[in-house]
């Protein structure tokens, strides 16, 4: 077994932490091995000027730390499962899943407010946060937000929007749930695919017996399965809910799988 592990990061508080996570589970298993997080800055967290959808997609994400592993910089990365792109390398297999946290969307707002301030915009980050939104408050306008948490909330505080739409996950895993003023159903709101799942990235014909145990079955099957479906019905960083034909009424049963006029293949 390898005395020394490289995790593959990006730079925001959220992204090392959960490496962090990944990195304790190892050390405490094994505790000989050396492990290392080796952040980086990836395209998507460089253009922040423009949606994801239109500058390439969730793919930007993980493109460098993607170029670490098949050059041997990194044995392993870190991911947020929902903000992978739908196709992988079989090159860089998804080792394990991690238990999933909590895969709700939740309304953020400023700090001291209780009510949403219908003069200013809800951020969001993704298109279908967005068209959903737009049910759920018909009357707010909805905004694009891009950068890390802090970047969002310190935005948010600055008086730039009524409130935010973010994962509850990130918010728990730093702390933040006391920020949180509203969650959403996911009835009322469709998560993403692998929403609050960690995802860990390898590089194919490695060793990583270190890694045992670490896996969540019940998150590896809801991740697989999610996954499946939302790539079946061409979806990814927003290319699903494009489509103006279809109503989010009618893409809701979709995503839930009580569609049953899809190929029982799905």
């Amino acid at each position: 077994m390898n005395k020394k592990v490289v995790i593959g990061s990006r730079e925001s508080k959220l992204a090392v932490l959960q490496s962090q996570m990944v990195r304790d589970y190892i050390v405490c298993k094994h505790p000989e091995t050396d492990v290392e997080i080796l952040t980086m800055k990836t395209t998507g967290d460089k253009i922040l000027d423009r949606t994801l959808d239109k500058i390439g997609g969730k793919g930007l994400f993980v493109k460098e730390l993607d170029r670490a592993l098949l050059e041997g910089r990194s044995q392993l990365s870190v991911h947020s499962l929902k903000d992978m792109p739908m196709e992988i390398s079989e090159e860089l297999p998804i080792l394990a899943f991690s238990r999933r946290e909590d895969a709700r969307d939740v309304l953020v707002l400023p700090e001291g407010c209780h009510t949403l301030d219908p003069s200013k915009p809800i951020g969001c980050s993704s298109l279908r946060r967005k068209l959903q939104l737009k049910e759920i408050y018909p009357d707010m306008n909805v905004k694009s937000i891009r950068g890390n948490l802090q970047t969002r909330l310190e935005k948010l505080d600055n008086g730039d929007y009524a409130g935010l739409v973010l994962a509850a996950a990130g918010l728990k895993r730093l702390g933040l749930e006391k920020r949180i003023s509203r969650y959403f159903d996911t009835e009322e709101m469709v998560p993403a695919a692998g929403q609050g799942i960690l995802a860990v990235q390898g590089r194919k014909g490695l060793d990583y017996e270190y890694l045992e145990g670490y896996d969540d079955l019940q998150a590896h099957q809801a991740a697989a399965a999610e996954r499946a479906f939302v790539k079946y019905l061409n979806g990814g960083c927003g290319s699903l809910w494009r489509n103006q034909r279809w109503s989010v009424e009618t893409y809701r049963p979709l995503l839930r799988g009580r569609n049953r006029t899809l190929p029982e293949r799905i």
